[in-house]
């Protein structure tokens, strides 16, 4: 009889776009080792069961990439036992307060201002350019703890798509993923069952029509263009990804093999 090997991409009932990074490529003919680096969205809402699974993981760290408004909006995690739970902010509570406040409250004149004409998709590209060019601190940090003795490593934000997205990117980039892998694996928060539900307040026909969806469906979308702005920052800022893992973020060779050793097949 053939042997059933437990899925690490269950559906779990209160935790979104969770996955396994295990598999992708590198340049060099090597893999992600599965297991090792996981995704998703928060785990606020995560159920006795989704927990349980959690927990068998191994985890050792959870990097958690919420701000203040964050926490507040969907809750704290779930606690899992023996495992560290580590809140680093890529974004500021403050900004953005008010747009997030009329995403959610604005009625249809309102978002067509905010929203209309690519200025949605424009801001979500400007956020991703933002957080590679303003946050090397923290991936530094976040790099280097993977190196010394986080993994497992779950990592995630609030929708496990953009700031867990950017995270989970610069990681690969570090021990040599190939960006199109990279690329294939951040657009699966695409998938039906992955997405963060919209939010608003006026859940009515009106307030949910087609039109306020397709204005809001930019910033809800993991696009392409969003990961390319992010990757052309880097080449502006930094001239090429080795000098941004080394100058930018502070990697020595050895932390960069220590990674590698730890992360990859």
């Amino acid at each position: 009889m053939t042997q059933q090997v437990p899925s690490t991409e269950p559906e779990l009932a209160g935790v979104r776009n969770f996955r396994d990074v295990g598999g992708l490529p590198t340049t060099d003919g090597r893999q992600v080792r599965p297991g090792r680096l996981f995704r998703s969205g928060h785990l606020a809402n995560a159920t006795a069961a989704d927990a349980a699974f959690l927990s068998s993981l191994g985890l050792h760290t959870i990097f958690d990439f919420r701000n203040a408004a964050d926490l507040k909006l969907d809750g704290a995690d779930v606690e899992l036992p023996g495992v560290r739970n580590v809140n680093i902010p890529l974004t500021d509570p403050a900004d953005g307060a008010e747009f997030w406040r009329m995403v959610r409250d604005g009625d249809l004149d309102q978002l067509r201002s905010l929203l209309a004409d690519g200025k949605a998709a424009a801001r979500m590209t400007d956020s991703y350019r933002s957080i590679i060019k303003d946050r090397t601190a923290e991936h530094s940090r976040v790099l280097h703890a993977l190196a010394e003795d986080s993994m497992p490593a779950l990592m995630h934000c609030a929708a496990g798509k953009d700031r867990a997205g950017l995270s989970v990117a610069v990681a690969l980039l570090a021990v040599g993923v190939e960006p199109e892998a990279i690329e294939a694996d951040y657009l699966k928060s695409n998938d039906p069952h992955r997405r963060y539900p919209v939010r608003r307040s006026d859940n009515s026909p009106a307030g949910m029509s087609t039109e306020v969806m397709d204005l809001l469906s930019p910033l809800f979308d993991a696009r392409a263009e969003y990961l390319a702005a992010a990757f052309e920052t880097i080449e502006k800022v930094w001239g090429t990804t080795d000098t941004y893992l080394t100058a930018g973020l502070g990697l020595a060779p050895e932390t960069r093999e220590r990674l590698r050793a730890r992360l990859l097949d």
